[in-house]
């Protein structure tokens, strides 16, 4: 990443960016509630003008390759040689897998086989296949918390296993984000809060991980009280544009443990399996699994969590409580039965997730599916 830029509006931002790079043909893949409902896409295509090349604007939640594929085609047929995201988190990762499919001509499903990272069941041992980066840029504009431009990876969904997989490569991230805070006020409330709980989860996890640094400890724990804060000012009023600007400095902070390579844990791992083959809305994952993740992890990280009820402005309290309440205190969905999820598919929810390399990273390690299984019926 080259630059960000925060506080400004994305449309002049955008098309700054786009000048300077000396692009022609700028291919968009926005959200499509956003093109819909709102004037601001096209705001931002009357600015590109000639410079405009086309647009997609179909990107469902979680990425299903099939959906990228489509988009892939349309920025083809444009012969785009820049691409401009703006959308949320599924938005941005189907980009930059755009960009993968035209860097490499993938045209079927099967075609990303050899791209993908892959996680031992057994082991967690990590193969992540080498690859050459896409050569067209990428100028991302979140509307939501996110954060995945910020990360080398970016997930997509097989359609026809149900499974969320994902690919990684210092070059698929964006060279320029861009924060707005007017414009993420366009975001559903709902949306923007749950999102933030998945940033929270991202700090969380970041200062709990094995594998952490003192930058990422630092940034981790100055997030949390931003997130807290931002959120619950942005419950109370939706419209504040202050709100919504602190939640993304919070955003921005918490993606330093990932984007300088600490590994997440069980509950980014047990997400990617609600989401990806459950169906279960991205923000939502983390607010089902990160308060009893860490119960689970309570017996071996309790030092580190005390400090994170700290952060929180709970000390005292169990990180898992003090997480629960601000989950409970935003009315987000706090348990498994609230998503629509039963025993019924814990087995295959158990299963999946000891494929994802996150859940074998975990500070309290995870033998095998039965530990998942406690962790689901914490979370039920």
């Amino acid at each position: 990443m080259e630059r960000i830029s925060f506080g400004k509006p994305f449309v002049d931002t955008v098309a700054t960016e786009v000048e300077r790079a000396g692009a022609q043909r700028v291919f968009l893949v926005v959200s499509g509630s956003l093109n819909r409902h709102t004037d601001n896409i096209e705001k931002l295509r009357a600015r590109l003008g000639a410079r405009f090349a086309g647009q997609f604007d179909a990107i469902p939640q979680h990425v299903p390759r099939d959906a990228v594929l489509r988009a892939a085609d349309a920025a083809r047929e444009a012969g785009a040689d820049l691409l401009v995201s703006v959308g949320g988190g599924s938005v941005t990762d189907a980009t930059k897998t755009v960009r993968l499919c035209l860097e490499h001509d993938l045209r079927t499903l099967d075609a990303f086989e050899p791209f993908l990272l892959r996680s031992d069941p057994k082991t967690g041992a990590l193969t992540a296949p080498a690859f050459r980066p896409p050569a067209i840029r990428h100028i991302a504009v979140p509307t939501t918390l996110s954060g995945g431009e910020f990360a080398p990876t970016a997930g997509s969904t097989d359609p026809v296993r149900k499974l969320k997989q994902g690919i990684r490569h210092p070059g698929l991230i964006p060279y320029v984000a861009v924060l707005d805070p007017w414009l993420v006020q366009h975001t559903p409330l709902d949306t923007w809060l749950s999102t933030g709980i998945r940033c929270v989860d991202h700090a969380v996890e970041g200062y709990c991980s094995l594998q952490g640094n003192a930058m990422s400890d630092a940034c981790s724990l100055l997030a949390l009280p931003l997130l807290a804060q931002g959120l619950r000012d942005c419950k109370a009023d939706p419209g504040s544009v202050e709100a919504r600007a602190a939640c993304q400095n919070g955003m921005w902070l918490a993606q330093i443990a990932m984007w300088s390579g600490v590994p997440m844990g069980a509950s980014h791992g047990i997400g990617h399996v609600l989401g990806g083959a459950m169906g279960v809305p991205h923000g939502y994952c983390s607010c089902v699994t990160l308060p009893s993740v860490l119960r689970f992890n309570a017996a071996t990280g309790g030092a580190r969590q005390a400090e994170l009820s700290k952060a929180l402005s709970q000390s005292g309290a169990a990180a898992a409580d003090a997480i629960a309440q601000l989950i409970a205190e935003l009315d987000l969905p706090g348990t498994l039965h609230a998503v629509g999820l039963g025993p019924e598919r814990f087995d295959e929810i158990a299963e999946k997730s000891m494929l994802d390399r996150w859940v074998h990273t975990n500070p309290r390690p995870i033998t095998g599916p039965a530990d998942i299984h406690q962790i689901l019926s914490m979370a039920s």
